[in-house]
């Protein structure tokens, strides 16, 4: 049994979460701050109205299920710059407005790319290899190339993985694997390959289409892509992250998951910690973004 865990991003300065409440979340992105909305903040926000009002720059209100339009309440540009920098790691991501509420970063994740820096710099005698699945606009992959890993970028858009190229050359970085397909089939064609990696990061949506209109739920999915990726990884040397945001995907599924298997695909981490992912708030607040699974040997 593996005991339960708190993770949280320690490094930023160019983000801030300054208040959650009422299903939205008040944010600094740069010198830019955003309303946006929050399903799991269902408590009472603790600045007042006025506040979040008067200090914000842009507010979304969604007209659909899953988009909407950006009204802005203060002067800003539809595209700026977000850094993030640790140890010898400097990251650049383009940030957008978007119709779907996001900007193009999830700031909780840079927990997840210290690990991954980390955890690429201790694999010894050979250059790593590092997959990133539901990829996204790539900060996973860019902490990776950073350190010095191979890096294989999978994501079903095509749009978002040319906006994970375009933080890649931001970043100064270069030689990421660019791959446009749905994570099963690639997993799959890559155990055929007889290929393997050192480390894997999963961040799979709640629901959604593979390029080719696959389907992907992740209660109904992710216990065989689970199954496939271990099957993956190096048995010597290797790391694994899983994130599943999901309201009511509990931590004890992701140990009842994973655990079992462990021995069955001859894999021994020396450590293995489950808890949730969350971000603070400047007004001492915890959000809480999703159960994170995560192990690695070396």
């Amino acid at each position: 049994m593996t005991s339960i865990q708190l993770f949280s991003p320690t490094h930023w300065t160019d983000y801030e979460l300054i208040d959650c409440g009422g299903f939205e979340k008040l944010e600094r992105f740069g010198p830019y701050l955003t309303i946006r909305p929050e399903p799991q903040a269902v408590w009472d926000k603790q600045l007042s109205e006025r506040e979040w009002v008067q200090t914000a720059h842009v507010k979304f209100v969604g007209t659909s299920s899953n988009s909407g339009r950006w009204d802005k309440l203060k002067q800003m540009p539809d595209n700026w710059q977000l850094a993030y920098d640790y140890k010898t790691m400097s990251l650049r991501f383009n940030l957008a407005l978007t119709g779907f509420k996001h900007v193009g970063v999830f700031p909780e994740q840079a927990a997840n790319w210290d690990y991954i820096y980390d955890s690429v710099r201790k694999i010894k005698n050979e250059t790593p290899r590092f997959l990133n699945l539901f990829a996204y606009t790539g900060g996973a992959s860019l902490a990776a190339k950073a350190a010095g890993a191979d890096v294989v970028h999978v994501d079903a858009i095509k749009q978002v993985v040319s906006w994970a190229n375009r933080n890649m050359e931001s970043s100064r970085l270069k030689d990421i694997r660019w791959v446009v397909e749905d994570a099963m089939k690639f997993v799959k064609r890559e155990i055929k390959r007889g290929k393997n990696y050192h480390g894997v990061i999963l961040d799979p949506p709640a629901f959604g289409h593979g390029p080719s209109g696959e389907s992907w739920k992740l209660e109904k999915n992710i216990n065989e892509l689970i199954k496939d990726v271990l099957a993956l990884l190096n048995k010597e040397q290797f790391f694994l992250i899983l994130n599943t945001y999901s309201l009511g995907f509990s931590s004890l599924i992701v140990e009842n998951m994973i655990d079992p298997l462990l021995s069955q695909y001859a894999l021994r981490p020396q450590h293995f910690e489950i808890g949730e992912l969350f971000l603070n708030a400047s007004t001492n607040l915890r959000l809480p973004l999703g159960v994170m699974a995560r192990m690695h040997a070396f």
